[in-house]
């Protein structure tokens, strides 16, 4: 094997990245177990408790205290501290923690309007927004351009120039601007508010305290997808999520200023010892809107150790002795936070300091003398407006700001505001410049994000701001800056709720479903290839590893649908090992050597594994692309584990294979069961081929009248819609049937009920106000729910129990979802798209590889049939198997693994008659094909068998969430392998009448 020194090379890297990886998790796990023992000393319970309200504070409280703290270091190169480690780590994904999942539109409505102004008004204007809203629900196209293309209807020869010119935002639009000019500036503008949004959204999901959040965008949709496990109070989530960013301008308090040294001092002897504050902390912790959502994570702001216990309010804020700016009153440890604010919210605190005064926190933690954050952060006394809520000066004002240098070379931010804004801008820096240049607080969501100080009055309405800003910095202040004047709202189109106790079972299932198949795949191929299994078997394990390892590295969320990934990787990772094995045996059989076996074996493996795996990976690819949530992660791990498996297989394998035989040892590739198994085959495969045709197309034939007729069951995620899945604990005898009945008269129609395998659960999916998008909407439907529950069962369960995912001994909801219409078109159309772009990128990709369009004709046929097929199947069967047949994401997902498998085993058929076209040039081309199907019959069995048993294993035991993900598996893996055999090869047979003709020409 050539470059068998760099192969080592890089595998030894990888290891030591995967080990590397793995070590993270032995620090976290003994400051997760120190959590653990404090909750129980503090609460007296054990961690059977852990769901308890006082247990959950404690251990939360812990857990910050460490948050900062250095837990694990690699010399000279980097420390870690808690929170470092718990984000490099794998995370578990909602379906496997419990959490909260939300699909967020952002609204360019409001944005365009604010850019209209005072247009905002007009006919046409307001009526093509309408339009374009109405549109974005059949339409792939943005909404800038729908709205752009609905205004040029309703205006006639009016151009759109006319209501953007006069936006001083928009300066390079005038009234001779062009509609094709201004779209494009429109977009351009869109395009930074979404950015903008999207970053704002990352910033405030960290203060929202979730561990291992993952919130991603896309950008040809404007869509933000946030996953957010362990979150456990999803009202105050979406409100946190759906609220537009604050832009103000606020004077300040300094800490030199009269009264304010003595209000802390006096402050401090009354709460000195911090008690009154611990007897506040629960409920702010349970519902305070910045951490209350999350019970169970490592961001909440508390320091019991330090504070709570016996510190003094100053010892926890440290009063600026004129080490900072003057408007900074005091600093403090990010722990301390929550502490120090309980003491300045109490009544008798806030009435020591002055009436119309307000204190809030610098966004970033201060830096030390190096640039280099630390965990304190500055406190900061905004005087406030009486009788008013409202900033002096506010962001919607600020027309236009950039990072630029001074006349020193100094980095700043210059702003400028429109003509409203300048005046009020004036007076305020000429009252902050003759008060003794004061300073002047730029705040963000509450947060102080700067305060300069004002030199001279600014009446121009542009002002710079310096820092010592990096040139980063100064891009980034700037952006936010410009948030001020690109209103964009959000509103959600897909949520998804999934409680913890439904998330543990999915564990439970999950990981049995793993070990079981894994063990199995271990059994079959120990038998059937004797001690070269055992040298295949290391290689998985490595391969296990590996995946593991990079997941790991990567910070990825591992789902469900992840797991399935892996589960389906591991039986699809013994199909390299299985080609290059049955190709050893041959060469074996003909007589060769062992060493020389080997080393053709693997020469003559190379291209089939290549092409079989690059066709799985361009599916994925494209299955990531287009799928969104646990689609797209089912997908990354997919492709992850097939190049894993790849690498492996070619070269590990191989690596281990010539170690043992270099040191002269026998190498037995059978045992006695499997010498002989499909040994000399030779069928007729061809000659049958009418028959399969008449097999396929009756079966096909049945499900175009059963889609014609009776359709699909549509999922929530393609016909939008509410869906809970409700469990009855301490209920008897409720059925569908009573479910369906009873709840008619509350959604005003029939919802869809199915009984789920976790006990006496039921899954319930209503249309019920799907068309309505407020902000209450999710909570009117889930106390209709609630309404009809109660009215059918006679139970007196409370709203709040009901709606509680982790309750137990009441009727509860476990899970609930919601798609909006919109998100559930695109969703169509992306998997529209994802499978039509599959097959023409295989089509070209095999083209590419075979040189003859009758190989791409007969892959592609191939894959159209399996997909036909499981479509017709679902169709067939739904409402009649005790499980759920129901299309949605994870479908999706399956039947384009199934198009990646099938055309993993063509593809090998195809290699083969490739191969012996080129050889046997003098046979008839039915011969050479039987020839290639026979030869490879063995390895086509073997993978699917060991890839079938993996799947069944996950069918069985994977839980209600995964059967139909499961069962599509099961017969897409059945039927391509049948495809391959009497589809695709026949079909190139019937195609190809001058393969032989050329292949004697070329030879």
């Amino acid at each position: 094997m050539q470059g068998k020194g760099l192969i080592k090379s890089i595998l030894i890297l990888i290891i030591a990245v995967c080990v590397l990886q793995f070590s993270y998790f032995i620090p976290t796990i003994n400051v997760e177990k120190s959590a653990e023992e404090y909750a129980q000393q503090v609460t007296g319970k054990t961690a059977e408790n852990k769901n308890d309200m006082d247990y959950k504070i404690a251990r939360v409280k812990y857990l910050d205290s460490m948050s900062a703290q250095e837990v694990f270091s690699i010399p000279l190169i980097k420390s870690f501290t808690y929170s470092e480690l718990k984000k490099q780590q794998l995370g578990l994904g909602l379906d496997l923690k419990g959490g909260m999942s939300s699909v967020l539109q952002v609204d360019l409505t409001d944005f365009l309007k604010s850019l209209a102004g005072r247009n905002a008004n007009n006919i046409e204007f307001t009526q093509a927004l309408a339009n374009a809203d109405v549109a974005m629900r059949t339409s792939q196209s943005d909404f800038i351009t729908l709205f752009a293309d609905e205004y040029r209807k309703l205006a006639g020869e009016n151009k759109m120039a006319r209501l953007f010119s006069q936006t001083e935002t928009l300066d390079n639009i005038n009234n001779s601007s062009s509609d094709g000019e201004v779209t494009r500036v429109l977009r351009q503008k869109a395009d930074e508010t979404v950015n903008q949004t999207f970053e704002r959204l990352k910033q405030r999901i960290d203060k929202l305290g979730v561990a291992q959040p993952n919130v991603t965008l896309d950008p040809n949709r404007d869509l933000i997808l946030v996953e957010m496990p362990g979150i456990d109070n999803p009202k105050v989530a979406r409100e946190f999520l759906t609220r537009n960013a604050k832009l103000e301008f606020w004077e300040t308090y300094r800490s030199t200023d009269p009264g304010i040294s003595p209000a802390f001092m006096t402050a401090d002897r009354l709460y000195g010892n911090g008690n009154s504050a611990e007897a506040s902390f629960r409920d702010s912790l349970v519902y305070d809107p910045t951490t209350g959502a999350v019970l169970d994570t490592i961001q909440v702001p508390d320091n019991t150790m330090a504070v709570n216990t016996g510190g003094a309010l100053l010892n926890a804020l440290s009063l600026n002795s004129g080490s900072f700016s003057g408007s900074v009153i005091g600093v403090a440890d990010r722990s301390q936070k929550r502490f120090i604010d309980e003491v300045l919210s109490s009544e008798d605190v806030k009435a020591l300091f002055p009436k119309n005064s307000r204190f809030m926190w610098s966004q970033k933690p201060t830096q030390d003398e190096n640039g280099k954050f630390t965990n304190n952060y500055e406190l900061y006394l905004i005087k406030t407006i009486p009788n008013s809520d409202a900033a002096p000066l506010d962001g919607s004002v600020v027309t236009r700001a950039s990072q630029s240098l001074d006349y020193s070379g100094n980095v700043e931010v210059t702003l400028r505001m429109n003509a409203a804004g300048a005046k009020k801008w004036a007076e305020i820096t000429t009252k902050a410049a003759n008060e003794g240049n004061r300073e002047i607080a730029i705040v963000l969501d509450d947060e102080v994000v700067s305060a300069p100080r004002v030199n001279q009055p600014i009446t121009g309405g542009n002002s710079s701001i310096t820092g010592n800003y990096t040139v980063d910095e100064a891009v980034n202040f700037a952006s936010i800056l410009e948030v001020g004047k690109l209103p964009a709202g959000t509103k959600i189109v897909q949520e998804m709720n999934v409680g913890p106790s439904l998330g543990k079972d999915n564990i439970d299932r999950s990981i049995n479903s793993l070990l079981i198949g894994f063990a199995l795949v271990i059994i079959t191929i120990l038998v059937y290839y004797s001690f070269g299994g055992v040298l295949a078997l290391m290689s998985l394990l490595l391969n296990i590893f590996i995946i593991f390892g990079t997941l790991s590295s990567f910070g990825t969320v591992l789902t469900l649908s992840g797991i399935a990934g892996i589960v389906l990787t591991i039986g699809m990772a013994v199909d390299a090992n299985v080609i290059i094995f049955e190709r050893i045996k041959e060469e074996l059989n003909d007589g060769k050597s062992v060493k020389q076996a080997i080393t053709d074996g693997f020469y003559h493996s190379y291209s089939a594994i290549i092409d079989a795996n690059v066709t799985t990976i361009l599916t994925a690819t494209i299955l990531a692309y287009f799928g969104l949530g646990p689609v797209k992660g089912f997908a990354i791990v997919l492709i992850i584990g097939v190049v894993s498996s790849m690498f492996t297989a070619i070269f590990v394998t191989r690596m281990l294979i010539d170690w043992w035989v270099g040191q002269g040892r026998n190498l037995p590739f059978w045992s006695g069961i499997s010498k002989d198994t499909f040994k000399n085959i030779t069928f007729d495969w061809i000659s049958k081929r009418r028959i399969a045709y008449i097999f396929s197309g009756v079966i096909i034939a049945a499900g175009i009248v059963s889609i014609l007729t009776r359709g699909f069951d549509f999922g929530v995620d393609y016909k939008g819609g509410y869906s809970y899945t409700v469990q009855f604990t301490g209920t008897e005898n409720v059925t569908a049937d009573d479910l369906r009945n009873g709840l008619s008269d509350a959604f005003g129609a029939p919802p869809v009920v199915k009984q789920v395998d976790t006990e006496n659960s039921f899954n319930i999916t209503t249309s019920y106000l799907i068309n309505e998008n407020t902000p209450e909407t999710a909570e009117k439907v889930i106390t209709k729910l609630h309404e009809g529950i109660v009215a059918i069962t006679k139970s007196d369960v409370a709203l709040d129990v009901f709606k509680d995912s982790g309750a137990e001994n009441e009727i509860h909801v476990l899970s609930s979802a919601q798609v909006g219409p919109t998100i559930a078109s695109d969703l169509k159309r992306s998997s529209l798209y994802a499978g039509v772009f599959a097959l023409i990128v295989v089509f070209l990709y095999i083209l590419l590889r075979f040189s003859k369009w009758q190989y791409s004709a007969g892959a592609i046929v191939a894959v159209f049939h399996d997909s036909l097929v499981v479509l017709s199947v679902f169709s067939l069967l739904y409402g009649f198997l005790p499980f759920s047949l129901e299309i949605d994401q994870a479908f999706i997902a399956a039947i384009l693994t199934v198009i990646g498998y099938s055309l993993n085993d063509t593809v090998i058929i195809f290699d083969r008659i490739r191969e012996n076209l080129g050889i046997h040039v003098n046979k008839d081309k039915d011969d050479v094909i039987n020839m290639a199907i026979n030869s490879t019959l063995s390895r086509t069995l073997m993978t699917s068998f060991t890839t079938v048993v993996v799947v069944l294993i996950l069918f069985l035991f994977g839980g209600a969430s995964i059967k139909g993900f499961a069962f599509a598996l099961l017969v897409g893996i059945v039927v391509g392998t049948y495809s391959s055999v009497f589809i695709a090869a026949p079909v190139l047979h019937d195609l190809g009448s001058d393969l032989k003709i050329n292949v004697k020409k070329n030879n």
